[in-house]
């Protein structure tokens, strides 16, 4: 039979042992936290530059080929046989016509595409219909331009960027990073459509996924 004072000593921990226990956890916590903090200001990175490259992509067209992205007439002339145009060649008038989450081939706003990247400004597929064709954000959203005002209360802009699938919380960091940093108003706003007949949204869940769209 066990000496009485053996048995006590080993029923459970010290205080200390779970004092370092408690420590280990914290710092284990504090580390995942940290990591999914730093993941997330990443992806608000990323969907930011999204916004911020497309007006590259634009200005850098026109320079080389005096025409707009999707809108230019003489695409098959400035980027090869491979390029596309229109069911109705364009008019060159500086509108992207189409919706920004068309997947018609025929629409000018789903040939931005090629044509950046034909031109080697952008990365990504040439071929039309093709699996990876379509532009997607850093949180696996659809991105997009078009000519027409996604939200009835955007008021400037020549043509609009739009991003799908972006959280409230990234919505308002992105708004911060880029605009006046209110969701519903100003050149860039988020709502939860973006088809021209609904304003944007006010206060956003930060759960909740929303289109955020900007004018430039």
């Amino acid at each position: 039979m066990p000496h009485p004072h053996f048995a006590r000593r080993q029923s459970g921990f010290t205080l200390i042992e779970i004092a370092i226990v408690l420590v280990i956890i914290g710092l284990l916590l504090g580390g995942i936290l940290k990591g999914q903090e730093l993941i997330n200001s990443a992806r608000v990175k990323n969907l930011a530059t999204d916004f911020r490259n497309i007006p590259v992509f634009i200005y850098g067209y026109q320079d080389k080929f005096k025409a707009l992205p999707g809108d230019d007439p003489a695409a098959v002339a400035h980027l090869g046989a491979t390029a596309s145009q229109g069911a109705i060649p364009p008019a060159g008038n500086g509108v992207i016509d189409g919706a920004w989450d068309s997947t018609t081939a025929t629409n000018e706003s789903y040939l931005f595409w090629q044509h950046v990247r034909l031109a080697g400004l952008a990365p990504g597929s040439t071929t039309v219909g093709a699996s990876d064709y379509v532009p997607l954000n850093a949180v696996g959203g659809r991105i997009g331009i078009q000519s027409a005002k996604p939200f009835t209360t955007m008021n400037s802009g020549t043509w609009f960027i739009c991003s799908a699938g972006i959280t409230g919380k990234f919505a308002k960091q992105l708004d911060s990073q880029l605009d006046d940093g209110v969701t519903n108003t100003g050149a860039m706003q988020a709502g939860t459509t973006a088809d021209g007949t609904t304003i944007a949204n006010g206060a956003l869940d930060d759960a909740t996924q929303y289109t955020v769209c900007m004018g430039v």
